[in-house]
């Protein structure tokens, strides 16, 4: 499968995926003999509250980059959310995207979140990593309608696009501390919309107040100090580019196209590239490690004990520091 997926062998590709995200012993497999065959792709991650159009603006985008002199090939991951009850989802953005799914140089996978946080799904991450193995040169990452702490995806991508739209709230809205502080690339897509003036106006004071508070250029999510990045840091600063677009009329999406080549080289020139793909392995390793731990703890652990001991607390005899503690100690 994995000779089948690098000559571009769409079938054999679901089927990985399918594998991947199934969680199974191949799927883990064909991870481990793919990973050596990535580090290649842009990672695109695109971002935003719900009903900003994400969905749309990336199937413009897609058009714009299939346009480049290089031919390149583009692969989509679309998450979209899961219902609490159901556990189902809608799975919105290949029905959006359908008309570009003839295209051979483009792939489109829906996921559904099921309950993970951050804006992503729990296999995002591996999703990513057997598109740039199959030789996808852009592969763009659209999370679930986020709020302001769904910041995971700046994690995994190379190029944070953040939407905005015009009308979303007041005017501290826009320079309040969380998800647009991530963004690499800032949009106010439906700006034919009333109120994009004024939000051109809130997002710059805040990109302003951000550059000149860290000249120094270092992400706004860094590695800890206690774990310091291999690479060096930049020495010249990006300063996130805003940009107005209308993505129902693809008003915008050159620019916005430019905007992401551009940053691409600046990441490769001062090195930036490598130490993303640095704090990326790092937060990868800190997470499937968290994962493993706690489903080989889970696996030991007598059910009857653990609902006897949720049962204490639920009585009010037990804190659940307690109850934790008494957990962990078998």
């Amino acid at each position: 499968m994995i000779e089948d997926i690098r000559k571009g062998n769409r079938l054999a590709l679901s089927r990985v995926l399918s594998q991947v995200e199934s969680g199974s012993t191949a799927g883990s497999d064909l991870l481990e003999q793919l990973f050596p065959l990535t580090g290649h792709a842009h990672k695109i991650g695109i971002t935003g509250p719900p009903g900003a159009g994400k969905s749309t603006l990336v199937n413009a985008l897609i058009t714009s980059l299939r346009q480049l002199p290089a031919d390149p090939q583009v692969a989509v991951i679309a998450v979209d959310p899961t219902s609490p009850y159901s556990g189902g989802a809608i799975l919105g953005d290949r029905v959006r995207m359908l008309d570009l799914q003839s295209d051979p140089k483009v792939f489109i996978r829906s996921m559904a979140s099921r309950g993970a946080l951050g804006g992503l799904a729990l296999q995002t991450e591996a999703f990513s990593q057997v598109f740039d193995a199959a030789g996808y040169d852009f592969v763009l990452i659209e999370t679930v309608g986020a709020g302001q702490s769904e910041v995971d995806i700046v994690n995994l991508a190379h190029t944070t696009i953040v939407v905005d739209v015009p009308g979303l709230g007041d005017d501290i809205q826009s320079i309040k501390a969380g998800i647009l502080e991530i963004a690499d690339i800032l949009i106010i897509n439906k700006a034919d919309h009333p109120g994009a003036d004024q939000t051109l106006r809130n997002l710059r004071t805040m990109v302003e107040m951000g550059y000149q508070f860290s000249q120094s250029a270092k992400h706004r999510l860094q590695s800890p100090p206690s774990q310091p990045a291999s690479q060096p840091a930049p020495t010249t600063a990006w300063k996130p580019p805003i940009l107005k677009t209308i993505a129902v009329d693809s008003s915008g999406i050159e620019a916005l196209r430019s905007a992401i080549l551009k940053h691409a080289k600046w990441l490769k020139q001062t090195g930036e590239w490598e130490r993303k793909d640095e704090r990326n392995i790092r937060a990868t390793l800190a997470r499937q490690i968290s994962n493993l731990l706690f489903s080989n703890w889970q696996s030991q652990v007598d059910p009857a004990l653990m609902e006897t001991t949720i049962q204490t607390v639920i009585d009010r005899k037990k804190s659940p520091q307690d109850a934790i503690r008494s957990l962990l100690a078998l």
